[in-house]
């Protein structure tokens, strides 16, 4: 036989972790502990109770702020995770391609090249004609889509949204997520998303991940058997309703 066909099947690439983290704030504990890795290709939605600490464990692998206790890991190097808030964050005074060309010129990448990079993405989330539009002239979806293409500019492993579509229309959110879905495959980017909406979770998740109530622990994990992005009328397959309703009964449990 040959020996290729007894090899062990190639395992992810590990983007990120969290090992054992716990979060105190004035004494008091706001997540963990908590274990949780993304390997490459993952799409993790995280779902819990509010306070649970969701946007907490966010932050630690972003590396915006260090845990009390356990231990954080993410590939290392300059751009290698990016971060999108429920608020767009544009900068009012600058138009949307420098908006986007922002972490690149911040990294010190030449002017012309940053321009053409954020003129490129910018075409990627389908808004290369509003590149001189600047924040207040956008609607909220396009001011979305700008975050969206100022994440991806650098090429990240790791794309952290954090509730990204909340105050978005369900019509924007619906095509947002596909949006995001497939940029985020096309570009090789594993994905981090909060939310507290659990059908958007089941949608956007390969990977479901409940989290207790404050201070927020697992509680459960469930993979939804489908392919990202998803096909048209996913919504009302069996797989999307039994993951939804499974998903449901976990987060209920964590309030009993």
């Amino acid at each position: 036989m040959d020996s290729a066909a007894l090899a062990a099947p190639t395992r992810p690439m590990s983007v990120a972790a969290l090992e054992g983290v716990e979060v105190d704030y004035r004494g008091r504990r706001a997540l963990g502990p908590l274990s949780l890795e993304v390997f490459a290709g993952d799409v993790v939605s995280l779902v819990g109770p509010s306070g649970c600490g969701k946007s907490t464990a966010l932050r630690l692998l972003a590396g915006l702020e260090p845990p009390t206790r356990g231990v954080v890991r993410r590939t290392p190097g300059r751009g290698e995770t990016a971060v999108v808030f429920q608020a767009p964050t544009l900068a009012p005074w600058s138009d949307a391609r420098a908006n986007v060309a922002l972490p690149l010129r911040l990294a010190g990448a030449p002017a012309r090249d940053s321009a053409d990079r954020a003129t490129a993405a910018l075409e990627r989330v389908g808004l290369a004609k509003s590149a001189r539009l600047r924040p207040v002239q956008l609607s909220g979806g396009m001011a979305m889509r700008v975050a969206l293409a100022r994440a991806l500019v650098t090429h990240p492993r790791l794309l952290l949204l954090d509730e990204p579509f909340a105050a978005l229309d369900e019509i924007t959110r619906r095509r947002l997520a596909d949006d995001v879905l497939t940029l985020a495959l096309d570009a090789g980017v594993a994905v981090v998303f909060v939310t507290h909406s659990v059908e958007e979770a089941v949608y956007m998740g390969s990977r479901v991940v409940v989290l207790t109530s404050g201070p927020g622990r697992l509680a459960a994990e469930t993979s939804v058997a489908a392919a990202l992005p998803r096909p048209a009328g996913f919504r009302a397959t069996p797989v999307y309703r039994e993951a939804a309703e499974q998903v449901s009964r976990q987060l209920e449990a964590t309030l009993s």
